[in-house]
């Protein structure tokens, strides 16, 4: 089969013919559709001092993926083959506290499809049954291959109460914009979304935002009388990484506001925290997404009419990967898929 392989010491990924994964007893053999390019994608592909950290090069990569099931392991019952799925990114252990408890998302030791484990940007991809999440009749194959990204979106902007908030997305990523639709979707007054890239910003226009604000050129002093917002933002989601974007946090939320912060910044860097105690702030850090309860948030969203597919802006034949994560890794583009059937 095809596979994009990183190899270490290198830059770029290879497209390999490997074979095609056995599934053992308790795993499921999925024949792959679509692929997403992630972040995370990206610095693998540039082979940064992150990912020569993490990944164990020579490995299959890629975890944003839909498929058709094309074989069940010998101990694997509830599936049927032909399926349309997909799998939650992160393998957990099952047996430390907080997977014992049911928090699997909290578990110390998750390991990544994709990026510690063998990974989705090949033909056919192997994953524990306990991963796989079974797609409702009628959605897009394409759109389910967001799942993963959108499961990020998702839990992020209904960590706290959104319906008839005011609500600051700082940070138009792909994630970012997808988070715009949520909350839009899910009744916030207004979906305020902060970012310096036009491109992105248009986008998240697109997507259901009330207004978007290039930080370079106007204050949110001036949105928030724009929109009658007298004390602040409600509710923030902090999706880009930036310390401007954490300022402007602190800056423009209501006392006792709820803060949801995704975003990963590049580096430490300080912030004040007498802020944050006199306006009584409550941060919640997220990552990944709740199993499954996230996955049945994203169904009802999807069955309810949010629509995702602006986001998808590029489509790439999988023998176009170089395309794909030039596409990708530039500053006009939303999620780009690759394609492998």
């Amino acid at each position: 089969m095809r596979a994009l392989v990183k190899h270490p010491n290198e830059t770029g990924l290879r497209l390999s013919d490997v074979p095609v994964p056995d599934p053992g007893p308790d795993e499921v053999l999925i024949e792959v559709h679509a692929t997403g390019i992630c972040g995370t994608d990206i610095h693998i592909y540039e082979w940064d001092h992150w990912a020569q950290e993490h990944v164990p090069a020579p490995m299959i990569v890629g975890h944003e993926f839909s498929g058709t099931i094309a074989k069940l392991g010998s101990s694997v019952s509830g599936f049927e083959l032909g399926e349309l799925v997909g799998a939650e990114g992160h393998v957990v252990c099952d047996q430390c506290r907080n997977c014992l408890a049911g928090r699997r998302h909290l578990c110390n030791d998750t390991r990544g499809i994709g990026v510690n484990i063998p990974g989705a940007f090949a033909d056919f991809i192997a994953v524990p049954k306990s991963n796989v999440w079974r797609h409702t009749q009628g959605i897009s194959p394409d759109i389910a291959a967001l799942f993963d990204p959108f499961g990020n979106a998702v839990h992020t902007a209904l960590k706290f109460p959104v319906l008839g908030e005011d609500v600051l997305i700082t940070g138009a990523g792909p994630i970012g914009i997808m988070a715009t639709a949520v909350v839009a979707h899910s009744g916030a007054r207004n979906a305020v979304v902060t970012d310096v890239n036009p491109y992105r910003l248009r986008l998240a226009t697109e997507m259901g935002a009330t207004c978007v604000v290039d930080r370079r050129e106007t204050d949110l002093v001036d949105i928030k009388k724009e929109l009658g917002i007298v004390e602040g933002f409600d509710v923030a989601l902090e999706m880009s990484g930036s310390p401007a974007a954490y300022q402007d946090i602190l800056d423009h939320t209501i006392h006792g506001a709820n803060v949801a912060l995704l975003g990963i910044p590049g580096e430490p860097f300080p912030i004040d925290w007498s802020v944050v105690i006199f306006n009584m702030l409550n941060l919640k850090g997220i990552y990944g997404r709740q199993m499954f309860d996230t996955w049945y948030k994203m169904n009802v969203l999807i069955e309810s009419g949010l629509d995702l597919s602006p986001v998808i802006t590029h489509r790439y034949d999988a023998e176009e990967f170089e395309d794909a994560f030039a596409a990708a890794s530039s500053a006009e583009s939303g999620k780009v898929l690759i394609l492998w059937d």
